[in-house]
């Protein structure tokens, strides 16, 4: 297995992330650390990075370097953008890294920052047709997809630090000042020709540390049950309420808003006039925050080069089968599970009566149903249930991630805990939680049928006779051990389905 190290280096932040890389195209992230470093800032006085700037940048490399070193990283990709890209004394200061630290930086060009933005958003999200806002400290790149083909992008050389240097007055009241930046950003926006022939239904997707304190601030306003970042949506009258009271804020009460870090208190205003400003000027419905971006977008591209030239098809399945490659799970096993799950949802439908969206969390809970093995074998379906839940699967609604979970925690016996589903409340309705209880069905029973893994049983078809179900098998040898694994669903089945189950 290789090990490869990432190094974002922003104009607010530096970001290292050590990535496992796994056989098949797949990678997991092991560690990562983050440090503020504010190169980009007052930059634009001179267009000279400042020596303390340069300073803290270097100390924060040499840190990076020693864990990468302790961990024996086999590569290092290092990318700086805006701030490192426009100075003066670029030269200098990667010759100095490369000296002091070892470390080789590789300068993005606006278009390779913004192809690694794309590719990290892409392949991790299913949203055929949106506008990436990438909001860093140096610069707001913008990116317009269609039928997952990139077809425009711009780079603002104005970020979240750079914003606030230059309407940094203060005689001005906070509002006044965000509403300056907002205006003035307006202005930038409109020198875009083509914002203004983006498709209707075309959806913001929201990349950088500011939309990730933005989700994180409304999760905590809302008590999202769900944490977890990548997929997030913020409603735009939820942020414009947010904003409202933000931009109103000195800087001690925005250091205290809940959710926000402290690091990024002074420049949080600033990006939210910035996003109002492209909320506005699109007309937007919600904001998508995406947890990937530049550095998962080189992640994606080393772990699968293709993607360079065609993004993932299927970015769920990609993503479960990381999963599965990283848990060690048997995947023949756990195919065979799925597709005779997907024969059963079929053949009962007359009885489920349950809608196509329902497959996709029977996918997920299938295909992962043996991952808690990994844990321990013993209630191996609880410990497969939180591995889902904590799984941060690319492609799929929050909700998706949560039913899968509570589907895969009932597939040896269908039992939930009260507490948790009420956790769940605000996101789960009565038809999920009737959904929860025959899915669970479905999969034990399918589990059951290839319970000595060797495939025996090929297919199913169902027939619905009076108080009855009789399931009648195909097969390819002897499967009275499935069959009989299977009729100790036969109680689970008549509650969930109201029917007798026979099994031929």
């Amino acid at each position: 297995m290789e090990k490869i190290a990432i190094i974002d280096l922003g104009s607010n932040s530096a970001r290292l992330v050590l990535v496992n890389i796994l056989e098949g195209g797949y990678f997991v992230v092991f560690d990562e650390l983050k440090e503020s470093v504010r190169l980009g800032q007052d930059l634009d006085s001179d267009g000279f990075l400042k020596p303390q700037r340069v300073a803290q940048t270097i100390k924060t490399l040499t840190m990076f370097r020693r864990l990468c070193d302790a961990n024996h990283i086999d590569k290092i990709y290092a990318y700086a953008t805006a701030a490192v890209r426009r100075a003066k004394n670029q030269k200098s200061f990667l010759d100095e890294v490369a000296v002091t630290c070892g470390i080789k930086i590789k300068v993005l060009s606006v278009e390779e920052q913004a192809m690694l933005v794309y590719q990290g958003v892409i392949n991790s999200m299913d949203v055929p047709r949106g506008l990436i806002m990438e909001m860093g400290g140096g610069s707001t790149n913008l990116i317009y997809y269609n039928r997952r083909n990139l077809i425009n992008y711009e780079s603002l050389p104005f970020g979240a630090v750079t914003l606030t240097d230059l309407f940094k007055n203060d005689s001005d009241k906070p509002e006044d000042r965000n509403q300056k930046i907002e205006d003035f950003f307006k202005e930038q926006l409109e020198k875009i020709p083509w914002l203004k022939t983006i498709e209707p239904d075309t959806q913001l997707v929201g990349v950088g540390g500011s939309f990730r304190n933005l989700g994180r601030i409304s999760r905590m306003i809302k008590k999202y049950p769900f944490n977890m970042t990548h997929g997030y949506e913020v409603p735009i009258s939820e942020f414009e309420q947010i904003y409202k009271t933000m931009k109103c804020l000195d800087l001690d009460s925005t250091m205290k808003i809940k959710g926000l870090s402290s690091g990024r208190a002074d420049i949080f205003p600033s990006a939210l006039a910035a996003i109002s400003s492209v909320v506005k000027h699109v007309e937007f419905n919600k904001i998508i925050i995406s947890g990937c971006g530049l550095r998962e977008g080189a992640m994606f591209r080393y772990a699968v080069p293709g993607i360079a030239e065609k993004p993932l098809s299927d970015v769920l399945g990609h993503s479960l089968h990381t999963l599965m490659t990283y848990f060690d799970i048997n995947q023949t096993h756990a195919e065979h599970v799925y597709n005779l799950s997907i024969q059963l949802f079929k053949q009962l439908k007359v009885l489920h009566k349950l809608p196509r969206m329902y497959v996709r969390v029977l996918k997920i809970a299938s295909l992962l149903h043996d991952s808690g093995m990994r844990i321990k074998y013993y209630h191996h379906q609880k410990h497969s249930a939180y591995i889902i839940l904590n799984s941060n699967l690319y492609g799929v609604p929050h909700k998706d991630i949560i039913l899968a979970s509570f589907v895969a925690g009932g597939h040896r016996k269908v039992e939930f805990n009260r507490e948790e589903l009420i956790k769940y409340k605000d996101l789960l309705n009565v038809e999920d939680l009737d959904a929860i209880k025959k899915l669970s069905v479905i999969l034990r029973i399918a589990e059951s049928f290839d319970r000595s893994m060797s495939s025996v049983i090929t297919g199913i078809s169902c027939d619905v006779l009076g108080d009855s179900v009789i399931v009648k098998t195909e097969t390819e040898g002897d499967c009275s051990l499935e069959i009989k694994d299977a009729l100790t669903a036969a109680a689970d089945f008549k509650d969930a389905y109201g029917k007798t189950l026979e099994i031929l």
